[in-house]
């Protein structure tokens, strides 16, 4: 009886460990396909923008893999608390971590518009939020495979740096509009990069707050 458990619960365990090896694959995806879209944008690259786009089918199928495995989990295995909290958390995560493969895609879509029909001047502003952006990406990856509760807590205060630039960069491109330094259609397309930027930032807020519900067994929202 004893040896029948042991072997379940060995199969258990690399069923965890396998969960955790997808979600670090498919963090290591998104943040290639957020730094390839944004070394696109930023080099007016066509090919690595095209690219970037096919990511998205990629990231698609880790998405699937990783949600099957976490059913499979809480349907047949019954995880304790720690570990259930663990793989529904993963659950939630992959979403945000396939929206923000998403956000890539359409970064990259932008790009083949913005090299078609011209670029603006200068993507300064928009090259500072994508760094920080990345931060937040890399930073919400790597608090749920370390389980560290510190980078969890940092990307979420990330998140106002996030949304400031957005802010900043909002309110620069209508007043370069007003003073016609920038066309609509430009503008529009920069804008558009922001928001997804931002909404990256977003995703990753998530993540970060699914790892402290699975470190702490609180989520912030509620805890607030």
């Amino acid at each position: 009886m004893r040896e029948v458990w042991l072997v379940m619960r060995n199969h258990y365990e690399e069923q965890l460990k396998k969960l955790n090896e997808y979600v670090a694959e498919m963090g290591e995806l998104i943040e290639k396909a957020i730094s390839d879209a944004l070394d696109a944008l930023m080099h007016k690259d066509i090919e690595e923008a095209k690219n970037t786009i096919n990511y998205d089918n990629q990231i698609d199928h880790m998405e699937r893999e990783i949600e099957g495995l976490c059913l499979n989990l809480l349907l047949s295995q019954q995880p304790v608390a720690t570990d259930l909290r663990m793989v529904s958390a993963a659950l939630k995560m992959v979403t945000d971590m396939e929206r923000i493969g998403d956000h890539a895609a359409d970064i990259s879509e932008i790009t083949l518009v913005l090299a078609k029909n011209g670029y603006p001047d200068s993507l300064a502003q928009i090259q500072k939020m994508a760094e920080e952006t990345m931060k937040m990406v890399n930073k919400s990856v790597e608090a749920y495979l370390d389980e560290d509760m510190q980078k969890a807590s940092e990307v979420i205060r990330q998140d106002d740096v996030v949304d400031n630039y957005f802010i900043q960069v909002k309110t620069d491109i209508i007043r370069q509009i007003n003073e016609n330094i920038q066309n609509g259609e430009q503008a529009a397309d920069v804008l558009m990069i922001a928001k997804y930027l931002e909404r990256i930032g977003d995703h990753a807020t998530n993540i970060a707050e699914w790892v402290l519900f699975y470190l702490t067994g609180e989520h912030p929202d509620v805890a607030e």
